[in-house]
């Protein structure tokens, strides 16, 4: 008579289920959480202040194309034996790899100010504390953290907790102040209210960022994902990125509930922070800035991590976190993010220019790189695009250079 079953006891069952489980969380929740910065919040609160629920499709829009890229990305990074800027340099020559990895640079580092600019007011508000103090310990606290022996361990659990942290603050808010059922069905029917079609933008801008997928096929790489984790892969690329827009379009749906018929339009941290007093009362502010601190470090890190990392793999110095010049190209962009938030207060407006002006011409590139990458079948081999990867790609192509022609036209037409 067998006393106990093939696969051994329950409690030896649940562990190996939360190990496997364990195993395929990281890549996209570290892409979700870099991606949910300050800006983000910020623009979610204020659509839904404003539009109520007319945007909810424009959200969901946005992570469809970003799903698509970057599951694209980790398909990539599975089945190429080097990182995505070596494949463009055996592919198109240097000039290629030269102009990836220094545009995703130039594009992290011009929007690094305003992730150490949140995590200077978060804490102000929460502590008493000036920002500027704030901004140089936390600046600190992440060098510390890329110089640990185990980074990128560390970087996926931080990632993992901090979207967490901030899924959990607008979930319970959402449950609790009850948003219109039927108006969240009619929000994903396609409409640009009157003088909402700049918001849109932003919002499909900050969503669907290419940079930020393509750096997920670095992360599968340094993950150790191989060709027999594919479906898994494509799986937590799917769940992280959804959760990205889970969480924009809660915390837009509670803005619609609760500052909308208010008049709030939010223009400071305090107007977003009364969107979770139903639920929090005079609690509501320290739990959004725990928020707002989640999204803003994380994008910290994260954001900074892809610029450096890209910057030293398109000069030809290597891309693993492990390598000491990757280190320090990541600590160049920490570095230059915390000393223009400290110099100015704010991201500079000719800073935010040249970042617009960098992205017309870099990311639709890398969104092209990304597509004839995955269709070579010589490098992709089974895992080679498929039908729908390439439909949603090329209509996600066409979005980005929509974007592209936008921000030409304001910068060099207006």
């Amino acid at each position: 008579m067998k006393l106990e079953n093939e696969g051994g006891s329950p409690e030896i069952a649940a562990e190996k289920r939360k190990g496997s489980i364990l195993k395929y969380s990281g890549p996209a929740f570290i892409t979700a959480a870099l991606m949910l910065g300050p800006g983000s919040v910020t623009l979610s609160s204020k659509i839904g202040a404003i539009y109520g629920s007319d945007l909810v499709w424009a959200i969901f829009a946005a992570i469809i194309f970003m799903m698509c890229y970057t599951e694209m990305s980790t398909r990539i990074g599975l089945a190429a034996n080097q990182s995505f800027i070596k494949v463009m340099l055996d592919k198109w020559g240097k000039a290629a790899s030269v102009l990836i990895g220094v545009g995703a640079f130039l594009v992290t580092a011009s929007f690094q100010a305003g992730n150490s600019i949140g995590t200077g007011i978060a804490l102000n508000t929460l502590t008493g504390i000036h920002s500027t103090v704030w901004i140089v310990i936390m600046s600190v606290l992440a060098i510390a953290l890329l110089f640990t022996k185990q980074f990128y361990a560390i970087l996926e659990k931080l990632m993992l907790g901090l979207v967490l942290v901030m899924l959990g603050a607008f979930l319970v808010t959402f449950i609790a102040v009850k948003p219109s059922f039927s108006d969240i069905i009619s929000g994903f029917v396609p409409v640009i209210p009157s003088g909402s079609i700049g918001l849109v933008i932003a919002l499909f801008a900050t969503s669907f960022s290419i940079v930020g997928a393509v750096y997920q096929s670095y992360l599968v790489q340094e993950k150790g994902w191989t060709i027999k984790d594919a479906k898994s892969g494509a799986r937590e690329s799917y769940l992280g990125i959804f959760i990205l827009g889970f969480i924009s379009f809660l915390i837009m749906m509670v803005a619609a509930t609760v500052l909308k018929p208010q008049g709030l339009v939010v223009n400071n941290a305090s107007e977003m922070g009364a969107s979770l007093e139903p639920l929090f009362g005079s609690w509501a502010m320290v739990v959004f800035m725990i928020g707002l601190l989640g999204a803003s470090y994380s994008s910290l890190i994260g954001n900074a991590t892809i610029g450096g990392s890209m910057l030293a793999d398109g000069l030809g110095f290597g891309s693993k976190l492990s390598n000491m010049k990757v280190k320090f190209a990541i600590v160049g962009v920490i570095l230059f993010g915390s000393i223009v938030a400290i110099i100015f207060g704010s991201a500079p407006v000719n800073l935010i220019v040249f970042a617009q002006a960098v992205t017309i011409f870099i990311v639709p590139f890398i969104a092209i790189c990304i597509l004839v990458v995955a269709n070579d079948e010589k490098i992709m081999g089974s895992l080679k695009n498929k039908l729908t990867s390439n439909l949603f790609g090329i209509l996600g192509l066409l979005v980005l250079l929509f974007l592209a022609f936008n921000n030409f036209k304001n910068i060099f037409l207006s």
